[in-house]
């Protein structure tokens, strides 16, 4: 299959500054996440209202932007960093990492509960089944802009691979439809079944840990590793090793719920 070329760039105002399909998907998610979550606050036992998950959201949206920037920074291009420290915020070249996002976002639930002097673990549970839809259109996003593309393969193993544009090597694994479809379609369904019942506290957020970094570990076998990472991915990938700790500590906070027997609401 010959990947669609499309231009990243929807439209330009002036340099850098205009709306490029990655963003907007960026603005999808959070508007998939808003839509969720007024629903979930019309519950009758919901401990948030709906201006609560608007003002969450714009807290969650400058974490993911300052912690995905810091962390992929961080994680992936360290070197270039030390090179040239402007690199951190120069956005628009791209890189943002989901980890570090997630690092972001859990320090804007901590500055919520705060602010609102409400439970960080409320917060985690009523949030966390909403963060799938953000993964499955930021995966798009990466589809879109072709890059993230996934390792060498030939259409005779997998009818489905694709050429990418900027892609050496020819045909290679659509990765980042795998991922969209795993840590976004089907995480938000197991997700979404699993929360609409009364669970343990941070049962939830332990579920989401699990699930994504499992589901993430995956995928980094037909993922193309950074090409500085390379030596280091026959291996471990960066994606892999920073999902380690989410899968243990995932499975850990599932068995600390289910021995606690703390109950939390839809």
């Amino acid at each position: 299959m010959q990947f669609p070329e499309i231009d990243p760039v929807i439209f330009q105002i002036y340099g850098p500054i205009g709306l490029n399909w990655y963003g907007l998907m960026y603005l999808a998610g959070f508007a998939g996440a808003w839509y969720m979550g007024v629903q979930r606050s019309k519950l009758a036992n919901s401990p948030f209202t709906a201006d609560h998950v608007s003002d969450f959201l714009f807290y969650a949206f400058i974490g993911v932007i300052l912690g995905g920037r810091i962390g992929y920074v961080l994680f992936y291009q360290f070197n270039m960093f030390l090179a040239d420290p402007t690199y951190l915020f120069k956005i628009y070249d791209g890189g943002m990492s989901f980890h570090g996002g997630l690092i972001g976002v859990v320090v804007a639930g901590w500055f919520f509960a705060r602010k609102t002097k409400s439970s960080f673990i409320d917060i985690a549970e009523f949030f966390t089944p909403m963060g799938p839809i953000g993964l499955a259109t930021g995966r798009l996003g990466n589809f879109i802009n072709g890059e993230l593309w996934g390792r060498q393969t030939d259409v005779e193993s997998v009818p489905w691979a694709m050429i990418f544009p900027n892609a050496p090597g020819g045909y290679r694994h659509p990765s980042q439809l795998y991922e969209f479809a795993l840590e976004g379609v089907v995480l938000f369904i197991i997700l979404y079944f699993y929360s609409k019942k009364p669970r343990p506290a941070m049962s939830i957020s332990g579920l989401f840990l699990l699930g994504y970094g499992t589901f993430r570990y995956i995928v980094e076998f037909y993922r193309e590793p950074d090409e500085h990472l390379r030596g280091m991915a026959e291996y471990i990938s960066m994606g892999q090793l920073l999902s380690l700790p989410m899968i243990i500590v995932g499975l850990g906070l599932i068995i600390w719920a289910y021995k606690k027997h703390p109950v939390t609401g839809k």
